[in-house]
């Protein structure tokens, strides 16, 4: 019997080349897409912005025209992941229609999301504050036309914001309410110049607008939750044709908790399917403290 001998190194040699292309192939690196970026050049704002697009499944290069939710504080380390994460369960699972999702990335947060103040202590935050009037006008002449070209959109939109975002919608929803269809202030810094938005509510309420839908969710903050009751107050004491609202205190929330939980009820609240969407008295949007 002859034996036949292999030199160690020769086997090694043949084993790694054998096992080579399934470890090549293992390692192979791919990519996690879940939307879009794209560049404006900003004549408004004088600086270039980054807009980030969330498509739900199946309407990358077709299907029925989509809502659009816009949202600040859109960057890709801010809070997209978490709105775009939401709406993709609620579509799934049936208990939102689809839309699509826009986040504006932050340059200068504070400027873009805060009005005028006179309040020193405000204007401690940050170098500029108060260009909220610039921001909005950037999103109504030049991103709103920019997404209608690049995609196919119905005329439903919709914003939701948190904290000094949180802010911004509401102030939105007073100053140019025709901008959106459906507005979600969730723990909005109210305080802001000693809370002159909410006090100059009444008079601004009284101005003409389109019918339009506001949801505001409030923490464990009491003066949050104080100030917010006198948006309802507001709301109630001029009873808006076409104007639904709804307060959803969550006093089980802190500050720093309360964007998930709140944006998955307001999701569900006012943006669900048709089939799903209860019927409530006027002027209310489901059961409130703040709004019989």
């Amino acid at each position: 019997m002859h034996r036949c001998t292999v030199p160690l190194a020769c086997l090694l040699t043949c084993l790694c080349a054998c096992a080579a292309p399934r470890a090549e192939s293992a390692a192979a690196p791919g990519e996690l897409v879940i939307g879009r970026s794209i560049t404006i050049d900003s004549q408004v704002l004088g600086e270039t912005r980054r807009i980030n697009i969330y498509t739900p499944p199946g309407h990358d290069t077709g299907g029925p025209p989509l809502p659009v939710l816009y949202m600040p504080d859109g960057g890709m380390h801010e809070d997209f992941h978490h709105i775009t994460g939401i709406v993709q369960v609620s579509t799934a699972n049936g208990t939102m229609r689809p839309f699509l999702v826009v986040g504006i990335e932050n340059t200068e947060r504070r400027r873009d999301l805060t009005g005028p103040t006179d309040d020193p202590e405000d204007r401690k935050i940050a170098p500029r504050v108060g260009g909220s009037a610039a921001f909005r006008r950037f999103i109504r002449e030049e991103l709103m036309p920019e997404i209608q070209q690049r995609f196919r959109t119905t005329d439903e939109s919709a914003i939701v914001g948190e904290s000094l975002a949180g802010l911004f919608v509401l102030e939105t929803f007073f100053l140019e309410p025709e901008l959106f269809d459906t507005y979600i202030a969730i723990d909005p810094s109210v305080w802001w110049n000693r809370g002159s938005l909410v006090k100059q509510a009444v008079p601004l309420l009284q101005r003409p607008g389109q019918p339009r839908t506001l949801y505001v969710a409030t923490s464990d903050e009491p003066e949050m939750q104080r100030i917010v009751r006198s948006i309802g107050d507001a709301l109630r004491q001029v009873d808006v044709p076409g104007v639904r609202w709804h307060h959803e205190p969550m006093p089980d929330e802190h500050h720093s908790t309360i964007f998930h939980a709140s944006a998955l009820r307001a999701f569900r609240t006012l943006l669900a399917p048709a089939a799903a969407e209860p019927t409530h008295a006027p002027g209310a949007v489901g059961a409130s403290p703040a709004a019989p």
